[in-house]
């Protein structure tokens, strides 16, 4: 426990990402480190809309996990009451951390004023995380943090300190810094000085996001913005061993493709086809172990519509390198 009573056990976190981060992939990349590579992650955004999140749908969002390394729930939600009720399920369900998303810059997010539609509203962002860190204190006593991720500003990053602050006297024991803004997306542009400004902002421990590509990049981020950790996202996708810093090979590369895929297929739901959509998700980012060394690689990856030719590809390569061609 490296600050107040966050669970992490080092300075990298994997970032909550829809769509991705779901029991599935995050058990596969949590197995792939040690605490003391990767020291936290966090669950794809539940989204509370009409009604709170029950008990065992919190429980069915995290998904089993035996590792050491400590899975936090990210809650996304405009009304306080229904979020405060979902994080009191969220105890229930035997969370460690509940994490409130203030970040997604997704349009149906925006419409119901949830994710990055609240920066406009400072006080509204305060007044949800005191509604849920009143819960979960309630709930738990001091034992379960409540944390919050935001992006640097909505149009601009003109009120970054505005916004770490209203987190922080909301109550929350840690703050994310996406250092984009909502209108900014993905741009490949960074600037890190908006996460320093929040670091300075704050009393609480602060995580920066956004424009860590690299291994290598996790320390520069905390010593360029003074932030206490440095959470990855899409650079984790193109390379999940990113935290460790390992070099892999291309057998291994493809061999957690294989993992990957063989996990969705096993799945209530799953079968092949939604299993090749998932894994070529991950290869339009991936970098590890030289399986996509080029652009023209990538392209026969993305474009083969035949699932049993794809998995079959990536199983003759994790057995064998030199079958790579």
């Amino acid at each position: 426990m490296l600050v107040s009573n966050l669970p992490f056990t080092s300075p990298w976190l994997l970032a909550p990402m829809e769509g991705v981060t779901d029991p599935v992939y995050r058990g596969l990349v949590l197995g792939l480190h040690r605490p003391e590579d990767l020291g936290g992650a966090f669950t794809e955004f539940l989204r509370i809309s009409q009604r709170p999140a029950k008990t065992e749908e919190v429980a069915r969002h995290m998904g089993p996990s035996s590792s050491p390394i400590p899975v936090g729930l990210q809650l996304m939600g405009s009304d306080r009451e229904r979020m405060a009720d979902s994080a009191r399920a969220a105890i229930r369900a035997g969370a460690v951390l509940v994490d409130i998303n203030f970040g997604c810059p997704a349009k149906g997010a925006l419409k119901g004023c949830a994710g990055s539609g609240m920066l406009q509203d400072p006080g509204s962002m305060e007044s949800m995380v005191k509604a849920i860190a009143d819960a979960v204190r309630e709930e738990s006593g001091d034992r379960v943090p409540v944390t919050g991720k935001i992006r640097a500003g909505y149009n601009d990053a003109n009120s970054v300190a505005d916004l770490a602050r209203a987190v922080e006297q909301g109550g929350a024991q840690m703050l994310t810094v996406h250092c984009r803004t909502r209108a900014e997306g993905y741009c490949p542009e960074v600037d890190w000085t908006r996460l320093a400004t929040a670091a300075q902002a704050v009393g609480i421990p602060v995580c920066a996001n956004g424009g860590i590509e690299s291994h290598a990049d996790l320390d520069r981020a905390r010593q360029e913005t003074g932030c206490s950790f440095a959470m990855i996202g899409r650079a984790a996708l193109g390379n999940p061993w990113i935290f460790s810093g390992e070099e892999v090979s291309t057998q291994r590369a493809a061999q957690f493709l294989v993992d990957y895929w063989d996990a969705i297929v096993a799945t209530p739901r799953g079968h092949a086809r939604a299993a090749n959509g998932k894994v070529k998700q991950l290869l339009r980012l991936w970098s590890a172990g030289d399986l996509v060394p080029d652009a023209e690689a990538r392209t026969v990856w993305l474009r083969e519509t035949d699932a049993p030719a794809q998995i079959a590809r990536l199983r003759s390569i994790a057995a064998d390198t030199e079958s790579h061609t």
